[in-house]
């Protein structure tokens, strides 16, 4: 899952929230950095989300569709097109409206700006300004999104070529996103970090 479902399945609780956003910026000294409780049970809870999602088989089957066109980087644009189905359908999860929950989430997350790690400072800003989160409802915002990994990406690849693959087959990515996504809420109801 990317950053949108990371963040809705954090709920109500902000240290929560906060710990589950950062933690795939931890690296070096940032793993170093002592945090509370209460956001070190927000980055097990990320790592238990992921192992969860990259461990299910009806998962799988969207990697499977999407790896012999993309390889490696199948993972990366199965998230990505997971939270597109999440954000297109936000009012069956949320009774908040998107664009009020993206920014009251980037409205959060700035406030407590010190605490982010370097990469998640550094990436805030650009999250913010180009609205990351509503984005994923709409295939320009996959287009952008997509065309910003393809760009950092260390390796070729064509991660730009996605949005194409989801039109597609887009039934199909939904079907398999509306079987995964209540296993992996109930799955998040049930940690206890």
């Amino acid at each position: 899952m990317n950053y949108l479902a990371h963040l809705y399945l954090s709920g109500n609780d902000t240290d929560l929230l906060l710990g589950n956003f950062i933690a795939d910026h931890l690296k070096g000294e940032d793993r170093k950095r002592l945090y509370p409780e209460s956001i070190k049970r927000g980055i097990a809870l990320h790592r238990s989300i992921d192992a969860f999602t990259d461990g299910h088989l009806v998962v799988t089957e969207s990697k499977m569709r999407v790896r012999s066109s993309f390889g490696k980087y199948a993972p990366v644009i199965v998230d990505v097109f997971y939270d597109h189905f999440l954000a297109a359908n936000w009012e069956r999860y949320h009774a908040m409206l998107l664009p009020a929950y993206a920014q009251q989430t980037y409205d959060l997350l700035q406030s407590r700006f010190e605490e982010l790690p370097a990469g998640a400072q550094h990436m805030l800003p650009f999250m913010r300004q180009h609205d990351w989160l509503s984005g994923y409802a709409h295939m320009e915002g996959i287009q952008r999104v997509m065309g910003g990994m393809s760009r950092r990406s260390k390796f070729e690849s064509r991660m730009h070529e996605a949005p194409a693959l989801l039109e597609q087959a887009y039934g199909a990515f939904e079907a398999e996103f509306n079987r995964f996504f209540p296993e992996l809420e109930a799955h998040v109801a049930q940690f206890e970090g």
